[in-house]
């Protein structure tokens, strides 16, 4: 995935915390070769310049933990309690895991019971709107082919200490938060609390948000849907640009500060004429603004397709002054679809051309639509890799994906920076390109 490399300062401390020795003969009946030990390392460089690097400079080589079984576990599956708790947003997949996490938990390893704590980090504080469900196979049935959550989601984080009383109360003895980057805040914060108070309480993460912006993590679960479900949006506005004299297709995708959703679908679609993410500013005025170079493409091919991300132009449309946030402390950004479609449409008032602007915004259409298969595979193997990091310990962690295996990854490092495409890097360079060429070939015609 392309993104701008972490530097070797930020990922020299990648070890995973344990609650103790692992004592206990693992259930599971695999070969051999398939479990892993602590000391088994996924590279995080995987270009020589890296290594050289780390040689010139006299420094370890940066390594995650590898993911999977281990033979000895921490946990007595007999005497365990697991909670599974879904926050932020909705994402395609999210019922996919919070389905392989129960059952590998029920099934593989045996444990006790599985509780479903309802509307995020809301069902573990007093003021739980209802108790947790117990997620037992009947409940689960199915439950994959469904957009959306069955335990709910809420924004915003609660007092560890209460979280804690709840997880006592119901002898909860690992907890699986599926979320992003401020799911994984709080789930911090609770590890801080639960090492205060020291009780054995594992807290595992599960990277889930189709901005795919969790830093040291490849890859999350829902960005694949979405990318594909953006692709189709960005065909529908295509076609009606097409279908209309001097017609507009303007989609707006999501991405508050990372621009992947839009610079992978518009690679995917070879019909966006401009697409603009947060990373690289945006220019409107001037003589190499986006307007005039829209003006120029609508006069010699009479249709254009733009695509741009929810988190593009914030210098242009936000007031300082008036900054808003939400429940989990991010910024509201003010919409700069509306912003763009009325800009355009004075544009051309100005020079008499009459367009046709079909805006398009597929934002929660996406976010609650089910997976696709590529994400209900790798939902899949992230939850059962989180289980087995459970089962063996593991805590203030979360399962990664990093040079096609699955890792183990300290919490802090994603609560230390968010992942964004890099401006110089072989992904938007590489769209700048290919749009640069369709532009070219469609001003020949």
């Amino acid at each position: 995935m392309d993104s701008k490399m972490p530097t070797l300062g930020e990922l020299l401390e990648l070890s995973v915390d344990n609650l103790g020795v692992c004592e206990i003969d693992s259930p599971l009946n695999k070969e051999p070769s398939l479990y892993r030990e602590d000391d088994m390392k996924v590279m995080v460089y995987s270009h020589s310049q890296y290594f050289e690097q780390c040689i010139k400079e006299n420094r370890p080589l940066p390594m995650f933990e590898a993911a999977g079984p281990r033979k000895k576990i921490f946990f007595d599956p007999k005497k365990l309690n697991c909670g599974i708790v879904t926050c932020g947003g909705l994402c395609p997949g999210l019922n996919d895991v919070i389905r392989t996490v129960a059952l590998t938990l029920l099934w593989q390893y045996g444990v006790q019971t599985v509780y479903g704590f309802r509307y995020g980090y809301q069902g573990l504080s007093m003021n739980a709107v209802q108790p947790p469900m117990i997620l037992t196979p009947e409940i689960l049935d199915g439950i994959q082919h469904d957009g959306g959550t069955i335990l709910g989601s809420s924004r915003g984080q609660q007092d560890p200490s209460e979280m804690i009383n709840t997880l006592l109360k119901y002898q909860i003895g690992v907890l699986f938060v599926i979320g992003g980057d401020g799911t994984f805040s709080g789930g911090h914060h609770l590890v801080q609390e639960i090492q205060r108070r020291e009780v054995p309480i594992s807290v595992i993460g599960i990277p889930k948000t189709i901005d795919n912006d969790i830093y040291g993590s490849e890859k999350t679960f829902g960005f694949s849907t979405a990318v594909g479900e953006a692709r189709r949006s960005i065909y529908i506005a295509h076609e009606e640009a097409k279908a209309a004299w001097n017609g507009i297709g303007l989609v707006k995708l999501m991405g508050r500060d990372s621009g992947f959703i839009a610079a992978y679908a518009s690679l995917a679609n070879s019909d966006v004429n401009f697409c603009f993410i947060p990373e690289v500013p945006i220019c409107l005025d001037g003589e190499n603004g986006f307007l005039k170079e829209l003006q120029e493409r609508i006069l010699s091919r009479r249709h254009a397709v733009i695509v741009v991300a929810e988190g593009v132009g914030r210098h242009i449309i936000d007031d300082p002054s008036m900054i808003q946030k939400d429940a989990s402390g991010n910024v509201r950004y003010k919409d700069i679809g509306m912003f763009l479609k009325d800009r355009i449409k004075c544009c051309f008032d100005q020079i008499d051309e009459n367009v046709t602007i079909k805006y398009i915004d597929p934002s929660y259409t996406i976010r609650s639509c089910p997976a696709n298969a590529e994400d209900s595979a790798f939902c899949l193997m992230l939850g059962q890799n989180a289980v087995h990091a459970a089962m063996a310990g593991k805590t203030n962690m979360f399962v990664g994906y990093w040079n096609h295996h699955f890792t183990h990854v300290p919490l802090p490092l994603a609560v230390h920076k968010r992942k964004v495409v890099d401006p110089q890097g072989e992904l938007w360079q590489t769209l700048v390109e290919t749009i640069k060429i369709r532009r070219s070939l469609s001003a020949e015609r």
